[in-house]
């Protein structure tokens, strides 16, 4: 190889380690440069779980997945056997205690009545002739005619008679007054308790139907039709999207300009490029096992990462849970303080 092509291979090469240089250092250029930094978010709203006091089996969904639906409105029937079954035992009790109770108020019947009367008129008659036959007795004993021990025979017989009367208008009186108040009172609590019992059963009736605790739209729906449910085990989930918030995952080292009241411009990209001002209501540190990053590698600080929550100032349409929300920052070097644009009140 003569000098010439030498000299042409030495400039090819130091061309080309030229380039490399400057390729080197525009990569490192652009790499200095600043650079947008994002905090993005996503939207959440406020879901409530439709479920039931009462176990039993879906017969019937009234709502899909994605209604809208009212506060009150039926979503859910269930079949329960076991409710249907108490209440036909609760109202045989009913009727049995109501029985007693107008037993104890009416009284004796009318039969009941009419011998009792007679036994006590019977009664009266014997004492009719055991009186005169005392008073004959009483007579000839003073006379002497008849002796002490006959005497105080019919006296005897005489009392009897009397005491028998006594008990025998007593059975008629009690016949025609009733039962005691007393049991009077005993069979109208009794039918009370019953209708406590039906009570409870016509509220576990009620429990069958769940309805819509709030204005919102239909999430997910759990069981199917004819799956059994347990008592409390969600069947349904209402999402109500007029209480919606973002939730931010921010490193601590980015707080500087995020402070509860603050208000700040988010993008959601779902909704286009349009700009929403929401507010910051709640700030607090998550959990390290998850959270904590290591930057001891590049001269830093062990930094933690922060839960931010910010509703929206105003209702944003069509916003819907899930949702990512981007926050712009100012594009920095290498510096850990982020500055945000934030509107202060």
């Amino acid at each position: 190889m003569d000098i010439q092509d030498k000299k042409g291979s030495l400039l090819l090469g130091l061309a080309a380690m030229l380039a490399v240089v400057v390729i080197v250092a525009l990569v490192g250029v652009f790499a200095l440069q600043e650079e947008e930094v994002l905090i993005t978010g996503e939207a959440e709203a406020t879901e409530y779980r439709v479920s039931g006091k009462v176990p039993g089996r879906i017969e019937m969904f009234l709502a899909e997945e994605g209604d809208q639906v009212k506060k009150g409105d039926t979503l859910v029937i269930i079949y329960s056997p076991e409710v249907e079954a108490k209440m036909a035992q609760a109202q045989a009790a009913r009727a049995m205690a109501e029985a007693v109770n107008v037993k104890a108020k009416n009284g004796a019947r009318h039969e009941q009545i009419v011998g009792a009367y007679e036994l006590w008129q019977k009664a009266k008659a014997g004492e009719e002739i055991y009186r005169k036959s005392y008073e004959r007795v009483q007579r000839l004993y003073e006379r002497g005619v008849v002796s002490a021990q006959k005497k105080d025979e019919v006296e005897a017989q005489y009392n009897a008679s009397v005491a028998t009367v006594k008990a025998a208008k007593s059975q008629y009186d009690m016949a025609v007054k009733g039962a005691r108040e007393e049991d009077k009172a005993a069979a109208e609590a009794q039918v009370a308790k019953v209708d406590g019992v039906i009570q409870e059963v016509e509220l576990a009736r009620a429990e069958r139907y769940l309805t819509s605790p709030v204005d919102g739209e239909v999430a997910e729906r759990f069981p199917k039709t004819g799956e059994l449910v347990g008592q409390g085990s969600p069947v349904m989930a209402i999402v109500d999207l007029n209480d919606a918030w973002f939730t931010f995952a921010v490193r601590e080292d980015m707080l500087q300009d995020i402070k509860v009241g603050s208000q700040m411009q988010v993008r959601i990209p779902a909704l286009g490029n349009e700009l929403y001002t929401v507010e910051v209501t709640y700030i607090k540190a998550m959990g390290t096992y998850a959270t904590w990053r290591s930057t001891k590698q590049n001269g830093q600080y062990d930094v933690r990462t922060f839960d931010v929550k910010a509703r929206p100032v105003r209702p944003i349409p069509d916003l819907r849970p899930g949702m990512t929300a981007i926050v712009i920052r100012e594009k920095i070097v290498t510096s850990p303080k982020i500055v945000i644009q934030v509107n202060k009140q």
